[in-house]
């Protein structure tokens, strides 16, 4: 995967109050993403992107029809970084 393909399944971070949380207690980034990526690609993505390992991925449909993917990091990579790298923080 290029880092073109990669952005463009990671369209923008979601930030809420609850994401947030998950970034400081559960080493977890909330992010949307392209309705039509599956959890393979996320990974991938997010590995490239930002140089760490993932764990685990879930997603979840919206009501409005758009994607989130909660991505928890290895024991060696911090959210907070990410975090602060997209802009979150």
């Amino acid at each position: 995967m290029n880092e073109e393909k990669a952005y463009g399944i990671i369209e923008n971070p979601h930030i809420t109050e609850q994401a947030m949380d998950m970034v400081d207690e559960e080493n977890k980034i909330v992010l949307k993403v392209d309705i039509d990526s599956n959890k393979n690609q996320v990974e991938d993505a997010v590995e490239l992107l930002f140089d760490v390992e993932v764990k685990k991925v879930n997603t979840s449909i919206t009501p409005r029809n758009n994607k989130k993917a909660y991505v928890k990091l290895g024991e060696g990579d911090d959210a907070m970084d990410v975090a602060t790298e997209l802009g979150m923080i």
